[in-house]
């Protein structure tokens, strides 16, 4: 029999077969909004640029991808304000030190701060475990001293993992993490220090990989949105689903891609089938599952 590399992290588990839950309130459909907050280096590092993409880091990148934290996340924090909607804040631990208003904002939301790493110039991939386990140890407490409680839920600097990522997270007292696209509903993944939570995150409905990676218009994304959220809405009937939805300042809080993605995310939440959909965060999500009885979510036993 041909043996292929494999993670061991997870079983395959077919989405039919498995039992049947709901979350809170007899929802089906749990709908999260991540927010992307990052810190780059000037000059060096990585980090993507739509118009030089296999070219040196630039000024004209920085000043593009600092845009997001001056004026594009705010106008995303507005329209969550005025929608009443949470968020989920993937955050650089390097964004607490340079942007002081940024982290009084989220404060004052209540959002749920998930640890991006310390900053997207640099990857996990690559780092001896040591130096991989300091870069996690660096950014849970720099977010534990700015926030007051420090993050247990994880997703990497462009969701880059070594080998033993999930070792080191659980290690460090994560609890769950949104790394690994591979489903609509959490999973439980296998570490060397216990069971860790995956919460599903995405990699196509991301304005990142639609958006500057593939060129995508806001339209397109905002049609995008619309079709998942009508697709896992008519599924959800029949399981509950996780709908997450990825953005970030410097792309969509530009203004010519702000104006779609709100028409979109303003008819998903005024959908007349609302009241299957509940509007959460990825961490509200985790410890909901949390406190279901082993066997309803996949790799949590009998």
């Amino acid at each position: 029999m041909l043996k292929l590399p494999h993670h061991d992290r997870y079983d395959f588990s077919a989405i039919e077969s498995r039992p049947i839950y709901d979350w809170p309130g007899g929802k089906r459909l749990a709908f999260y909004i991540a927010l992307n907050i990052e810190h780059f280096a000037f000059g060096s590092g990585i980090g993507m640029d739509p118009t030089n993409r296999s070219g040196p880091q630039t000024q004209r990148n920085y000043a593009w991808r600092d845009y997001g934290n001056r004026v594009g996340i705010w106008r995303l924090f507005r329209m969550l304000d005025e929608l009443q909607l949470p968020a989920t804040v993937l955050l650089n631990s390097e964004v607490c030190e340079h942007y002081p208003p940024i982290v009084a904002r989220i404060k004052q939301r209540g959002d749920d701060v998930i640890g991006h790493g310390r900053t997207n110039a640099e990857a996990l991939r690559g780092l001896w475990e040591s130096d991989e386990a300091r870069l996690i140890g660096d950014a849970t407490e720099t977010i534990g001293r700015h926030f007051g409680r420090r993050p247990t839920g994880w997703m990497g600097p462009a969701a880059s993992e070594s080998a033993v990522t999930p070792d080191l997270l659980r290690e460090a007292g994560y609890t769950h993490l949104l790394e690994w696209p591979h489903d609509d509903q959490p999973l439980w993944m296998r570490t060397r220090a216990g069971p860790l939570l995956s919460v599903p995150y995405p990699l196509e409905l991301n304005d990142a990989g639609n958006q500057v990676a593939r060129d995508h218009s806001g339209r397109e994304f905002a049609d995008m949105i619309v079709d998942q959220f009508e697709q896992l809405l008519e599924e959800c009937t029949a399981r509950p689903l996780v709908f997450a939805l990825s953005l970030h300042g410097f792309i969509v809080g530009q203004p010519m891609r702000y104006r779609p993605l709100r028409r979109a995310i303003e008819h998903c939440i005024s959908h007349p089938d609302r009241g299957r959909v509940w509007l959460t965060r990825a961490g509200d999500v985790a410890q909901y599952c949390f406190g279901l009885p082993p066997g309803i979510i996949p790799g949590s036993g009998s």
